[in-house]
């Protein structure tokens, strides 16, 4: 729960302003795409999607960002495999959008309720938006290199 979020602090230096703008009291009013927090090092991208559903959600990794996936409103579904255990790649990485896709199943599934948040690291291939439901969260993304 976003309550809680204080215990991950120091976890990276990074992570205060992005629960800071977690935080905020409009963020349902704010308008989808990206914005700017601490140039290329912090940033968030409002989102309001529909569920893609488990089995047309792929498994996504990222090498230069943490992902904090805050909800807003609905319930987000994330599936969820260690990195290593990955080895059926769908489309290799892009590095300048730090991307990639696998075609590995999740070994787990996390439900994401409204004012909760998933922190997925470089090692956390994930695959989001796996509900069916109409979703409005925010991605903060935080750089590993700070």
């Amino acid at each position: 729960h976003l309550q809680r979020f204080e215990r991950y602090l120091s976890v990276h230096p990074g992570f205060r302003a992005g629960s800071e703008f977690l935080r905020r009291p409009d963020l349902e009013q704010l308008a989808p795409g990206r914005y700017e927090l601490d140039g290329r090092r912090l940033f968030a991208i409002v989102a309001a999607d529909q569920g893609r559903g488990r089995e047309k959600s792929l498994l996504e990794f990222h090498r230069k960002y943490i992902d904090i996936q805050y909800l807003v409103a609905g319930v987000d579904l994330i599936g969820w495999r260690a990195i290593e255990l990955c080895d059926r790649l769908a489309t290799p990485y892009d590095a300048e959008k730090d991307i990639g896709f696998f075609n590995d199943r999740p070994e787990t599934w996390l439900e994401v309720p409204p004012d909760h948040f998933a922190i997925l690291f470089p090692e956390d291939a994930h695959a989001p938006l796996a509900a069916t439901g109409n979703v409005r969260k925010v991605v903060v993304k935080v750089a590993v290199e700070w």
